[in-house]
């Protein structure tokens, strides 16, 4: 699994002109979903989002994380992480889990998010979406849940 963070103030994700999801302060999450991806690829992904120190603390440190500031997080599907541009003048995106798959994947991260007690929204999974953030900091990380971490 891939993941884009984005430390925000603020995010919202619409469909066809209407909010589906929205947060305050908190990550926005873009969430790639690969072959080969698993529960555990998950689990490791949630663990180190909500857990991640990257929020300023009273010293302007980077030394909390969402939890400590009861931030949320705003989940959004985003095959597009899995794009091979190395080739030719179109990415090529073989790379991406099947939807079946990816939904599934993107579904249980979602909730293992949100049995951490964090507020989580998301956007719709396939859907075509207009995402609007104000980046925090800004911050933005990247995570790969097939690299140590």
């Amino acid at each position: 699994m891939r993941a884009v963070l984005q430390r925000v103030s603020r995010a919202s994700v619409d469909v066809e002109g209407k909010r589906v999801g929205e947060i305050g302060p908190g990550w926005l999450v873009l969430l790639g979903v690969a072959q080969g991806d698993s529960d555990g690829d998950a689990d490791r992904l949630a663990d180190k989002i909500v857990n991640l120190r990257a929020f300023e603390d009273a010293q302007g440190k980077m030394n909390l994380s969402v939890s400590d500031i009861g931030g949320s997080v705003l989940v959004v599907s985003q095959f597009t992480l899995l794009g091979d541009c190395r080739g030719g003048r179109r990415p090529s995106f073989t790379e991406a889990a099947e939807p079946v798959e990816a939904d599934r994947l993107y579904r249980y991260f979602v909730d293992r998010v949100a049995a951490t007690g964090l507020n989580v929204a998301t956007g719709v999974f396939r859907a075509m979406m207009k995402v609007e953030l104000v980046n925090d900091g800004p911050v933005t990380l990247l995570l790969d849940s097939r690299k140590a971490f």
